[in-house]
């Protein structure tokens, strides 16, 4: 059975309810840097939601097709894909309360109408009150989500920050996994803004490599040792840096002069990177095969999950299963 861990939803009513937009595009957080608002499609008169951070830097393009898209299904059939996990599209970094809500209903609702082809994650605000971490557990126990989603970072703060650990500690509770999703840039971003395709593709890149190190290093994983967590866009490539960031301790008892590094340290996050997380392709044949295949070597088979992002481009799920059975030895 084929399972796409990252597949896009947003509520259909969008893209007549001029309310709900207005009520999408001002969660955005001004005080950010970070701007939402309508314009057309170049050459159309199609409406496209476009997220910049900061002002004059485009960082998400969503259209119709991301909001409402009817060939999913089709889509999914023609790449051999038989299930998949709905989540929110960049937006749980902002929803409140309220709109969680009414984000976990729909997605419900959605995956309803389908029998056995779609999954859900919740979606609440992670630093909220008990109220959030109520709305948890309707999402597990009566909705049936099958885990939580977040975002890599919230305002200046990751996830191994003290004021998440409420929400991980209802998370263990539950017993599920959360999947952690890219922001459209890292905390510290000045030294990307410098061409369009290194600002989009790399520092979402470098918004999750950073996350999962700070995880690993963190004391998160020895507060609750069974949390699984698993980052999009391979980690960031966070594999590719295992070695150096996360080394074997030599067996060998020979002493250095002067020792430069926390072995103990680096053994730690080496368990805890190992334990603890797991990787979404995300966008499986944009990886290329070496990178996925190098990913799997480092890694392991059954820390790799199967991804496209649909509807960001269809050819990614039409192609995406047939793109992995073409890997060597995975």
């Amino acid at each position: 059975m084929v399972i796409d861990i990252n597949m896009h939803w947003l509520p259909p009513e969008l893209l007549h309810d001029k309310d709900l937009m207005d009520q999408y595009l001002h969660i955005v957080p001004r005080a950010y840097d970070t701007y939402a608002y309508l314009s057309k499609i170049p050459g159309t008169d199609i409406d496209q939601i476009i997220i910049e951070k900061p002002r004059g830097y485009v960082n998400l393009n969503m259209g119709p097709e991301s909001i409402d898209p009817k060939g999913r299904i089709a889509a999914m059939d023609e790449g051999g894909i038989d299930k998949a996990i709905l989540r929110v599209p960049c937006f749980q970094e902002w929803l409140p309360l309220d709109m969680c809500k009414q984000v976990n209903d729909g997605m419900a609702a959605y995956a309803k109408k389908y029998p056995g082809r779609f999954h859900t994650l919740g979606v609440v605000p992670p630093l909220g009150d008990k109220r959030s971490l109520d709305e948890m557990d309707r999402c597990i126990n009566e909705l049936g989500c099958v885990g939580m989603q977040v975002a890599a970072h919230y305002g200046n703060l990751y996830l191994d920050r003290n004021e998440f650990r409420p929400f991980f500690k209802k998370v263990s509770e539950l017993d599920v996994p959360v999947c952690v999703h890219h922001t459209v840039l890292p905390v510290q971003y000045d030294a990307l803004l410098i061409n369009d395709t290194f600002r989009r593709q790399f520092s979402r890149c470098q918004d999750q490599a950073i996350a999962v190190g700070r995880e690993i290093f963190s004391d998160l994983f020895e507060e609750f040792p069974n949390l699984k967590l698993i980052h999009s866009m391979l980690g960031g490539g966070f594999f590719a840096l295992t070695d150096i960031l996360a080394p074997k301790v030599s067996r060998e008892k020979k002493r250095e002069e002067l020792e430069r590094f926390d072995l103990s340290g680096a053994a730690k996050a080496r368990e805890r990177l190992f334990r603890n997380i797991y990787f979404g392709i995300t966008i499986s044949s944009a990886w290329g095969a070496p990178q996925v295949e190098c990913a799997v070597k480092v890694m392991g088979a059954d820390r790799i999950l199967f991804g496209c992002s649909y509807p960001l481009r269809v050819e990614w799920v039409t192609h995406g299963v047939e793109f992995v059975k073409s890997l060597k030895d995975v």
